[in-house]
C-alpha cells in the first residue's frame, strides 16, 4: 500500500503487539517536526536576573546612570535585581534605603514593574523588577503616534513664555544702562578735577612763614635784653 501511494511505511510503536506502523511522508514529517522545536525555542526566551547595586548616599549622577542600566536591561527581557547595600550605622536607616528603591521603580514604570516588594535581607535591602511588557508596548505606540503627528512636546511651552520673552527685549532697563547721558557723566572732567584743591599748596608756606616769625622776634629780644644789662653792670663798676 505504501509503494502504491509512493508514501512511506514508517514504524510508530516498536513495542506494541503487532507493531503499529504508519504511511505517511517522513521527509515531510521530519520537516514539520523541525519547525515545531524552532518555534518552541524562540517563544522560551532565556531570562537571565541581572543585578544592580546602590548606596544608601548615591549621588544624583550615579543614580540616574544606574537607572538607565536598569531600564536598558529590562527592555531587553531580563529581571533586575536592585540591590541597596548598608554599611554601619547606616543600618539604623532602612528608610533611606525604601526612599532609592521607590524612585527606581517611579523611573522605570514604562518598561518595567515591582515583582518582589522591597525587604530586608541581611545589611542589604533588595527589590526584584520584571519587564512589562504591556507598559512597553503603550509607550511605543506613543512615541510612535508623536512621532506620525510631529508636535514635540516643548511648543506649548515655548508659546506660554513668548510674551514674557518680549517683554524682557523692551524693558526700561536696556535703555537706560545704553543711553548717552549716562556715559557723559562717567567721562566728565569735573568730577575727576574735583578733588584738586588750593588749600594743599598754601599751608607749607603758613608754616613758614610761623617759623620765620619767630626765628626772627626771638634772638631780637633776648639781643636787647643783654644790652641793657650791660651798662647797668657798668654804672655799678664806677
Amino acid at each position: 500500500m505504501a509503494r502504491e501511494l509512493e508514501l512511506d511505511l514508517v514504524e510508530v510503536a516498536d513495542k506494541a503487539n503487532p507493531p503499529v506502523c504508519r504511511i505517511m511522508d517522513y521527509g515531510k514529517y521530519k520537516y514539520e517536526a523541525a519547525q515545531r522545536a524552532k518555534e518552541s525555542r524562540r517563544k522560551s526566551t532565556n531570562v537571565v536576573v541581572k543585578e544592580m547595586k546602590y548606596r544608601p548616599k548615591i549621588g544624583h549622577g550615579d543614580f540616574e546612570t544606574k537607572t538607565r542600566k536598569v531600564e536598558k536591561f529590562l527592555s531587553e527581557g531580563h529581571k533586575v535585581k536592585v540591590t541597596i547595600m548598608f554599611r554601619g550605622r547606616e543600618m539604623q536607616h532602612p528608610q533611606l534605603g525604601k526612599r532609592i528603591l521607590d524612585d527606581v521603580a517611579a523611573e522605570v514604570i514604562d518598561t518595567g514593574r515591582v515583582e518582589v516588594f522591597p525587604k530586608l535581607d541581611g545589611r542589604n535591602m533588595t527589590m526584584v523588577l520584571a519587564p512589562d511588557k504591556k507598559a512597553q508596548a503603550a509607550k511605543a505606540a506613543e512615541r510612535k503616534r508623536d512621532h506620525d503627528t510631529g508636535a514635540p512636546v516643548s511648543v506649548p511651552v515655548t508659546d506660554a513664555l513668548a510674551p514674557s520673552l518680549e517683554a524682557a527685549d523692551t524693558s526700561p532697563v536696556t535703555e537706560i544702562v545704553e543711553s548717552p547721558l549716562e556715559i557723559e557723566v562717567l567721562e566728565a572732567p569735573e568730577v575727576l578735577e574735583a578733588p584738586e584743591a588750593p588749600v594743599v599748596t598754601k599751608a607749607p608756606a603758613a608754616k613758614k612763614a610761623v617759623k620765620a616769625t619767630k626765628a626772627t622776634k626771638v634772638p631780637a629780644a633776648k639781643k636787647v635784653a643783654k644790652a641793657t644789662a650791660a651798662p647797668k653792670e657798668s654804672d655799678n663798676e664806677a
